[in-house]
C-alpha cells in the first residue's frame, strides 16, 4: 500500500520523554506520506511506543502489544510496529512474547520508523546507546500530542548517574546535553505554535551542560529561555538533588516565567538506603537543599518521589521516611514499590524486602501524604490563583491548573464554569474534592 494511503494508529506509553519520541516519529511518518493519528479500528499499522522502566510498565506495554497483535490476527491491521524502551531493552523476548510483531525499533533509531512501518518482512533496528560525547538529535518539528498550549522541552538525553535500581543509562546511554542554541530554537518553535507553558525534561536536568564546553549550565539556560516572548510558564522537572545549586535556585527565584515548582525525586531519606541506592547525597545535604529552596521561594511547591521496600530497608528506615514526609509536607508525593530490575545491582542485593511488606509500606506512606494533601487543600480555600485552563476532562468537567500543578502527574483545578483552553484566569478557590481544588 502506498505511504499516502497508510493509516497509522499510535499507542504511546511511559514518560514525557517517550511522548516526545512519539511526536517525532509521527512527524517522520507524516512527512513520509502516512496518515497519522488514525483510530485503532481504522488503522493499517499499529505503532506502540513502549516503556520498559519497571515491571508494571513492562506489563502495560506487553498488554498493548498483545492487543495490537490480536487485532492483526483478526485481519483488523496489516502491521504491528513496536518502539521505545522495552524494544531496546530486550527485543528477543519481545518477539517471543508476541510472535505477530512485524518490526522493532529502539530508542536510538527513531529515524528508522518510516522504514519499519512501510516494510514487508521483519524489520529490526536496535543501535546501542551512543558513546559520550555525542551530538544529540533535535526534537524540532514534532507532531504534537499535548494540548496546543502546553509542551515538553527536552534539554538532554541519557543519564550518567549509576543509581543501583535504574535501567535508564543502559537503555538511553550516557548524559548528552543539547547545545543551548538548539534548546532555545526548539522552545521558540513550540511557543510560536501556541505553547504558553513549557515543561523542561530530561533524565537528569540539573546536570545539564556538564558535558558541553564553556560555562553552560541549567541556570544560564533558564535565564535564556525566560526571555522568550509569548512564554508564560517555564516548569522544571526531573531535577537530581545532588546537582541543585545556588545558581539554579537563584535563576528559579529571579526569572519571572520560571514557576515556583520543582520536581525533585529524592527516592528516600534514610542514609543507609540512600547509600545502597547510589544516590550520592545524604539526609543532611537533602534537608539543607530543601531549606534553601523554601528560603529563596516561600511559595515553592515541591513534588518528589520515593521508593519503598528497597533491599535492606528496615522498619526503622521506613519509619524515618514516614516521619520526614509528615514533617516536611511536600506539595505532591509519588510512591513506588521497589521493583528488582534485571541487570541492576539492586536486583541482586541482600536483604530483599518481602512483597507484602513493600506493598504495606506503599499504602501507609500514601495514606500519610493523602492526609497532608487534604489539609493543604482546606488551607487553600479562599485564595486567588492564576489558573491555566486545560479543557474538559472525560467526566465533562472543565479543568485547569495553577503553577503548583504539573500537567498529567498532579491534581487539577475543577472550574465551575467552562472556559477556553489555553487561557489564563484569576480565580478564587471555593472548595476542594479529594486532591483537586474547586475554583470560580
Amino acid at each position: 500500500m502506498p505511504a499516502k494511503q497508510l493509516k497509522v494508529a499510535l499507542v504511546s506509553l511511559g514518560c514525557p520523554k517517550n511522548l516526545i519520541d512519539s511526536e517525532k516519529m509521527l512527524a517522520t511518518l507524516a512527512e513520509g506520506g502516512c496518515v497519522v493519528g488514525a483510530p485503532l479500528a481504522r488503522s493499517d499499522v499499529i505503532l506502540i511506543n513502549t516503556c520498559g522502566f519497571m515491571a508494571s510498565a513492562r506489563r502495560e506495554s506487553l498488554e498493548a502489544v498483545a492487543e495490537a497483535v490480536a487485532r492483526k490476527n483478526r485481519g483488523k491491521a496489516r502491521r504491528v510496529v513496536v518502539a521505545g524502551c522495552l524494544a531496546t531493552r530486550d527485543a528477543t523476548r519481545l518477539y517471543a512474547a508476541a510472535p505477530g510483531i512485524d518490526a522493532v525499533v529502539g530508542v536510538n533509531d527513531r529515524e528508522e520508523i518510516l522504514s519499519a512501518v512501510l516494510g514487508k518482512g521483519r524489520f529490526t533496528r536496535l543501535s546501542p546507546p551512543p558513546p559520550h560525547p555525542h551530538a544529540i538529535a533535535s526534537d524540532a518539528g514534532r507532531f504534537r500530542l499535548t494540548p496546543r498550549h502546553t509542551a515538553y522541552l527536552r534539554i538532554a538525553e541519557g543519564c550518567s548517574r549509576r543509581c543501583t535500581f535504574c535501567t535508564i543509562p543502559a537503555i538511553r546511554g550516557p548524559m548528552r546535553s543539547k547545545p543551548p542554541g538548539m534548546v532555545a530554537d526548539e522552545a521558540a518553535e513550540l511557543v510560536a505554535d501556541g505553547a504558553v507553558e513549557l515543561n523542561i525534561i530530561g533524565q537528569d536536568t540539573t546536570s545539564y551542560g556538564q558535558d558541553l564546553p564553556g560555562r553552560t549550565d541549567l541556570a544560564s539556560l533558564l535565564r535564556r529561555l525566560d526571555a522568550i516572548k509569548g512564554l508564560r510558564w517555564l516548569r522544571l522537572m526531573y531535577a537530581y538533588p545532588r546537582r541543585m545549586n545556588r545558581r539554579i535556585i537563584g535563576a528559579m527565584a529571579e526569572c519571572p516565567r520560571v514557576v515556583h515548582y520543582l520536581d525533585l525525586p529524592l527516592q528516600h531519606i534514610a542514609d543507609p538506603i540512600l547509600r545502597r541506592m547510589g544516590r550520592g547525597v545524604g539526609r543532611k545535604a537533602t534537608e539543607k537543599l530543601l531549606a534553601d529552596l523554601r528560603g529563596a521561594m516561600s511559595d515553592i511547591v515541591l513534588r518528589t518521589t520515593f521508593i519503598v521496600g528497597f533491599p535492606g530497608e528496615t522498619e526503622r528506615d521506613f519509619r524515618q521516611l514516614l516521619r520526614f514526609v509528615r514533617e516536611f509536607r511536600f506539595g505532591a508525593v509519588g510512591v513506588f514499590e521497589f521493583s528488582p530490575e534485571e541487570g541492576t545491582p539492586a536486583a541482586g542485593m541482600s536483604g530483599q524486602v518481602p512483597p507484602r511488606v513493600r506493598a504495606a509500606r506503599v499504602e501507609e506512606l500514601m495514606l500519610a501524604q493523602q492526609e497532608i494533601a487534604f489539609q493543604a487543600n482546606r488551607q487553600m480555600v479562599g485564595k486567588r490563583l492564576e489558573v491555566l485552563v486545560d479543557g474538559v476532562n472525560p467526566a465533562g468537567r472543565c479543568v485547569g491548573r495553577y503553577f503548583g500543578q504539573a500537567s498529567e502527574v498532579d491534581s487539577v483545578c475543577l472550574l465551575k464554569r467552562r472556559r477556553t483552553p489555553g487561557r489564563f484566569h484569576r480565580m478564587k478557590v471555593v472548595g476542594w474534592k479529594d486532591y483537586d481544588l474547586i475554583v470560580d
